[in-house]
C-alpha cells in the first residue's frame, strides 16, 4: 500500500484522538518493514501519547489489513530534526535550515541544505551556498529541519 493511502486512512484517526498528524514514513523492505507515524500537539508529545496512538492505529490496521506482510509500527514525536512532508510544513518553517534529498538529481546533485526561502504551489526555494535553488516538491524524497543546537543550548543555559 502506498504512503498516500496510508496517510488517508490514518490521518483522520490521529486527528480524532486530538493530535496533529505530522506524517508517516513507510519502508517496505521485505525483511524489516517499518511504518513510522509522527504526531505532535501544542504542549509536546509524551510516551503515553505515543502509546495511545499506537494502540488505536494498530487496531485500525488489524481490521483494514492494508499491509500484507510483517512490519513494525512506530509512533513518535517529530523531534528536533522534524521531517517536512507537505508544502504547508515548508511554509510553517520558512527561514529555518533544512536538509533535502531528491528522488532524481537536479544540477547533478540529490542532496541540498539551506534556509527555506520560499514556497509556492509546486516548489520550495532554499538558499544553498549563497544561491537560491528551486526544488520541485514532487521530486523531494525526504526533508528534515536542521536543529540549531547552539540556540537550543543557549536558551537552556538562560533558563538556569
Amino acid at each position: 500500500m502506498s504512503a498516500q493511502k496510508l496517510n488517508a486512512m490514518l490521518q483522520p484517526l490521529v486527528e480524532d484522538l486530538g493530535y496533529e498528524f505530522v506524517g508517516l514514513e513507510y519502508n517496505s523492505n521485505p525483511k524489516h518493514s517499518v511504518l513510522r507515524i509522527y504526531i505532535d500537539r501544542d504542549n509536546g508529545v509524551t510516551i503515553d501519547d505515543c502509546e495511545r496512538v499506537s494502540r488505536e492505529t494498530a487496531a485500525l490496521l488489524d481490521v483494514k489489513d492494508p499491509i500484507k506482510r510483517h512490519y513494525n509500527l512506530e509512533v513518535s514525536s517529530p523531534g528536533l530534526d522534524r521531517p517536512l512532508f507537505s508544502l504547508a510544513h515548508f511554509t510553517e518553517f520558512k527561514g529555518q535550515e533544512v536538509k533535502v534529498s531528491l528522488f532524481a538529481p537536479q544540477a547533478g546533485r540529490r542532496k541540498f541544505q539551506g534556509l527555506i526561502r520560499g514556497v509556492n504551489e509546486s516548489s520550495v526555494t532554499i538558499a544553498q551556498d549563497g544561491t537560491d535553488v528551486v526544488l520541485d516538491f514532487n521530486n523531494i524524497a525526504k526533508a528534515r529541519l536542521v536543529p540549531d543546537y547552539g540556540s537550543i543550548l543557549a536558551g537552556h543555559q538562560a533558563e538556569k
